[in-house]
């Protein structure tokens, strides 16, 4: 482990907004969820942060699912669903008042990537930020 970063998640906000991380090092994330909304931390670049929406919004719409409920086990299970199904970003589900912790390698190929909570309309209302890959 390289570095370990603590975070607050709130409701429509990430603290800090933007991070940067030595390509090819291994951070600890630790996401504490200030807020009173569930909110997810996904790191990926911005096309597929949007695809990424893109889905959360059919899976909010169209399965009956309140994502907002804070329920833990229902509706979106990041454990089991679609990142595994060729999206592939890391990411954590967080819980209000709850902190998760996620373990990542920045990839040496890219220089700019985001992290984001894409549950429908997060994102929209602010709840994003940039990493900036360099040496």
């Amino acid at each position: 482990m390289d570095r370990t970063i603590s975070f607050e998640a709130g409701d429509m906000w990430f603290s800090p907004d933007e991070l940067d991380i030595t390509p090819g090092s291994t951070v600890k994330f630790e996401v504490t969820n200030i807020g009173k909304l569930e909110h997810e931390f996904v790191i990926g670049t911005a096309a597929a942060q949007e695809q990424h929406r893109e889905i959360m919004r059919e899976m909010a719409s169209g399965s009956g699912h309140d994502m907002s409920s804070g329920h833990h086990g229902e509706g979106h299970d990041m454990s089991a669903g679609h990142h595994g199904e060729g999206h592939g970003m890391p990411s954590i589900t967080i819980a209000p008042g709850e902190t998760a912790t996620l373990v990542w390698t920045a990839p040496q190929n890219t220089d700019k990537l985001e992290f984001a909570c894409n549950i429908p309309g997060h994102y929209e209302s602010g709840m994003s930020g940039s990493i900036n890959l360099k040496g």
